[in-house]
């Protein structure tokens, strides 16, 4: 074990039964002795009630997550090289699972790939970053041209690195919101690029767009939702940008109808069909409104529903609302399709756990007097990795049914 130069906080046994179980998590509540003289963002050592190292991390007095862990080996050296090779290994494994398909895809996911607080998110030859937490904020200066670096030497050139930091999580670190372009060697002249995905091309807005301005980790569920529909008829309920629908549409799909509560998804939604000379219906319309007007009418005139809400909770505090409105709308689609029909349902809060979503969508069924074959259940695409012993990294569900 090297000489240890960090500031020392001491933690609960608790925190130190977690720590051993694999999360990096330390809450403020499980630190009994602060580190002496840390500044936020800081290195501290972490050690447990009898004084034994137990990882190393960084420091944020102001937010409930005290300490996020690093590193948990006493031999690491936190410097250039240390961090080369954690960017290394996280785009080594982008390019081992993904093989060809990284042009569009998540280079750094966090805690999974041992970035405290931080996402890359890349889209051809740009990349947009957030950082959530203060210690990776403290960084960047070295962080970003070492991502362009490690990119280079595998021919990958970036014109430029977008700052998505417009989150009010921030705050609970201590952290200003703001947006815009990271200063490197230049500035591109455009937020927006086009990025092919399943063969489909979209135009990506990296600073007006949902999140980083595409939802990545979907990527392989709508290749599967496509294998289901070809000679289907449709209906993609929370379409956004209308990737599902235009998958569906691309494998063959007799007719499909995007919906979305948003005018402005909508549109985009009908651009990205022109885009690719695809022909499909798009509507704006509340789904929650919908979906029990169509099963009013009494007529069946989708047999393949496809249900990607926003996420209903971001807190355990309000799941059980969130539970209802899940309910509610995978009762409502059952109670469309008819028997025989398929059913795409997903949930993209880390609240509502796998399990928990797995009853909701059986109390639905059992509402709806059907029974459900489940075909396949899925989560996010693998740059998206679930780190074990971290269920906030295992956040997607997306369960695919026929309903007989």
């Amino acid at each position: 074990m090297s000489e240890r130069n960090f500031p020392a906080a001491a933690v609960t046994a608790k925190a130190e039964r977690s720590i051993l179980a694999g999360h990096p998590w330390i809450y403020d509540t499980e630190v009994t002795a602060a580190p002496s003289g840390a500044l936020p963002g800081a290195l501290v050592d972490v050690r447990s009630p009898k004084g034994a190292y137990l990882g190393t991390g960084f420091y944020s007095p102001s937010s409930k997550i005290r300490i996020r862990l690093l590193s948990r080996n006493a031999n690491d050296r936190f410097d250039e090289a240390f961090f080369r090779r954690r960017i290394r290994y996280a785009w080594d494994y982008r390019r081992t699972v993904m093989r060809e398909d990284t042009q569009a895809c998540r280079l750094i996911f966090g805690e999974a790939d041992q970035f405290p607080g931080l996402t890359v998110d890349r889209y051809g030859d740009l990349l947009v970053a957030q950082t959530l937490s203060v210690g990776i904020e403290r960084l960047k200066p070295m962080l970003f041209p070492l991502l362009c670096e490690v990119l280079a030497e595998d021919g990958v050139q970036i014109s430029g690195i977008f700052e998505r930091n417009d989150v009010a999580i921030r705050k609970l670190e201590g952290l200003s919101e703001s947006k815009g372009w990271y200063p490197l060697t230049g500035t591109p002249a455009s937020a927006v690029t086009e990025i092919t995905e399943n063969g489909i091309r979209y135009l990506v807005d990296v600073e007006n767009g949902q999140k980083t301005g595409f939802f990545l980790d979907q990527k392989y569920n709508r290749r599967a939702a496509a294998g289901l529909a070809h000679g289907r008829r449709v209906l993609d309920c929370f379409t956004h940008t209308g990737t599902f629908a235009l998958n569906a549409a691309r494998a063959g799909a007799q007719s499909v109808t995007a919906v979305d509560i948003s005018e402005e998804a909508v549109a985009m939604a009908g651009e990205n069909a022109k885009r690719n000379g695809i022909e499909m219906e798009t509507l704006c319309a509340n789904v929650f409104d919908l979906l029990p007007e169509l099963v009013r009418a009494g007529k069946h005139p989708y047999d393949f529903i496809i249900l990607d809400p926003p996420a209903f909770t971001k807190s355990r505090r309000t799941a059980d609302d969130a539970e209802r409105g899940y309910r509610e709308i995978n009762y409502r689609a059952m109670k469309l399709l008819p028997r025989g029909g398929y059913l795409a349902t997903c949930s993209c809060s880390h609240f509502m756990e796998k399990e928990r979503f797995a009853r909701v969508i059986a109390a639905a069924a059992r509402d709806a007097e059907v029974s459900l074959k489940l075909i396949e259940a899925r989560g996010a695409s693998p740059d998206h990795p679930v780190l074990v012993g971290v269920p906030e990294t295992e956040y997607l569900k997306f369960n695919l049914y026929q309903v007989i």
